[in-house]
């Protein structure tokens, strides 16, 4: 800050320069100043490429699914969509219909797929028993599922390859995943695995796209989603680095990344070689979840 001048002695007036030195005076300031602004504009503070964000690069699109899109898949959803690279992220269940444990185990509260939704579900069972659900887990469970996603969705009525509509567009993670697509599907529990994969089978491949999947055993109840959704969300970052690497190494080739980001088998062969080493590693961390995987077609 400048001082104060009332405060200074006044100096008598200097002789006047000779007009050479005044001129060089005045470029010496204009190069000083000039120095002073590129010394200021580093580069990336404006967005440029140092400034670039590592998310900012290729990203896998990722799948989470268990019996009723509410527990396990969806704190893992959560996990993948508020990491530090946020990914494009869909989840669903197998089930026949969405189950909520009840005041006992016989009575169940049960729910329809895809029309449901989980203020509704919400608010039905707070004003069931506030306090049972609350202890049991199950309201926080739902309040934080309405802040992911509008509702339960049933993997078996997904439209692969078709455009998903504007009704997704506020769910946490829809970005990437308009077009109907995934690359990774991770299953939490073994029924729900074999389910997906049939289904797979079923559909008969019509986009022809490798699709891998994964099935991460998760006991059902809000600890153990915990711990899966961490687990989950280590081996997704695992194999999109691999993803991201052969994917860079695909520049230099005569198909280029096109063929990559496509899902074209081709293209992708590379990074397909590389799941099971991934795997393996991933494993020996995690003892207490076991894995299965394959390799399926959408």
């Amino acid at each position: 800050m400048a001082s104060d001048p009332r405060r200074r002695p006044v100096p008598p007036p200097p002789p006047p320069p000779p007009p050479a030195e005044s001129e060089g005076s005045s470029n010496d300031l204009s190069a000083v100043s000039a120095a002073g602004a590129e010394e200021q504009a580093i580069p990336g503070d404006d967005g440029s490429q140092e400034g670039a964000k590592p998310e900012d690069g290729f990203k896998l699109k990722f799948c989470t699914v268990c019996a009723s899109n509410n527990n396990r898949s969806m704190e893992a959803h959560l996990r993948l969509t508020t990491a530090p690279t946020p990914y494009p992220t869909i989840s669903f269940g197998t089930g026949s219909l969405v189950r909520l444990p009840g005041p006992s185990i016989s009575q169940p509260n049960v729910y329809n797929f895809n029309v449901t939704s989980y203020s509704a579900m919400y608010n039905e069972l707070q004003s069931k028993d506030q306090r049972l659900y609350r202890a049991n887990g199950i309201l926080p469970m739902l309040e934080r599922n309405k802040n992911i996603k509008w509702g339960p969705e049933r993997w078996q009525d997904w439209k692969v390859g078709v455009p998903r509509d504007a009704d997704y567009h506020d769910d946490k993670g829809s970005e990437g995943v308009e077009a109907g697509t995934v690359d990774i599907v991770f299953t939490c529990e073994e029924r729900c695995w074999d389910a997906v994969v049939d289904d797979l089978l079923t559909r008969g491949s019509p986009l022809n796209r490798p699709v891998h999947v994964f099935n991460v055993d998760i006991k059902d109840n809000h600890e153990e989603a915990l711990v899966g959704g961490r687990a989950i969300l280590e081996l997704a970052d695992e194999l999109n680095a691999a993803a991201r690497a052969e994917r860079d190494g695909m520049a230099k080739s005569e198909e280029g990344v096109n063929g990559f980001d496509a899902g074209h088998a081709s293209a992708r062969s590379g990074f397909d070689e590389r799941v099971p080493d991934i795997l393996a590693s991933w494993q020996e961390r995690w003892p207490q979840l076991p894995a299965l995987w394959t390799l399926a077609w959408l």
